[in-house]
């Protein structure tokens, strides 16, 4: 076996590669120097393309719902290895352009090239200086486009995104998965929180007789009461989240905070503290 590290588990010469499954240096010895130059030949590591089959530091529920004034998300700082609560410090809502925030479940890898995809459209656009900024639902429509162009080439970015924004007056707030399935509506919850954080927010929004009867406070007791939720019952998730706020005046992007708990009850389960 070829002991270098970048070529380890290969074959060093084709004696014990039956099926010449790898350009090993005798094969490449009889191919013409300019032929390796064009193919690659010395620069390969003989591996097949590979694709991400299963994401793996992930973030969980991202929250998001329209009020009075304008749209409000949430969504926690915790990037989980597995089951390991390993980085606790990642801010999973992103301002994009001037009104407008986009908040990402799923692989932390994969949002932050979408987070380089879309800066870099936003430079473009500044240089251009024509006048014109990409608005919400642009921002919304050109996502949709990328993540189905992913999935189409059986490559997904394993993200499902939240954007939220307002545009001309008009709040915006709508969501992409992993298929480039697109859908808006007053209330999103990705995540665990599409199971336990949804109904709350339709239910709230509900008992208020629709959005334009939630003050911004409300927006954000309703918020935090859905994170508590998901800390309680999301062994993703992690008590301390951003809350983002979009209205007609900007964005604003809190900082981590965190919601008071009560565990007393869990002294009654069994197997609690063991």
């Amino acid at each position: 076996m070829d002991h270098f590290p970048t070529n380890w588990g290969n074959p060093r010469s084709e004696d014990v590669d039956n099926y010449n499954t790898y350009p090993v240096a005798s094969h490449i010895a009889k191919v013409p120097h300019s032929v390796t130059q064009i193919a690659g030949y010395g620069h390969t590591s003989g591996h097949p393309t590979s694709h991400t089959q299963q994401p793996v530091v992930t973030g969980t529920s991202v929250l998001g719902i329209k009020y009075k004034g304008g749209v409000m998300m949430s969504a926690d700082n915790l990037a989980s290895y597995g089951s390991l609560a390993r980085f606790r410090d990642v801010e999973r809502l992103h301002q994009v352009a001037d009104f407008t925030v986009i908040g990402a479940s799923g692989d932390i890898s994969d949002f932050q090239y979408v987070k380089h995809l879309l800066d870099s459209q936003m430079i473009k656009e500044y240089n251009a200086d024509d006048g014109h900024t990409l608005a919400t639902p642009n921002i919304y429509e050109y996502l949709w486009r990328v993540m189905y162009n992913r999935r189409s080439k059986m490559n997904p970015l394993w993200n499902t995104f939240v954007l939220g924004g307002v545009h001309k007056g008009e709040k915006f707030l709508g969501a992409i998965d992993l298929k480039g399935t697109p859908y808006q509506s007053p209330s999103i919850a990705t995540g665990f929180g599409s199971h336990l954080a949804q109904p709350i927010l339709r239910k709230e929004i509900e008992m208020r007789g629709g959005e334009e009867n939630i003050s911004e406070e409300d927006a954000v007791q309703i918020l935090k009461k859905c994170m508590k939720v998901l800390f309680y019952r999301d062994a993703r998730s992690m008590n301390k989240f951003q809350l983002a706020k979009i209205t007609d005046e900007g964005v604003t992007i809190s900082e981590p905070m965190s919601v008071e708990t009560e565990w007393a009850f869990a002294e009654k389960i069994r197997g609690y503290g063991a």
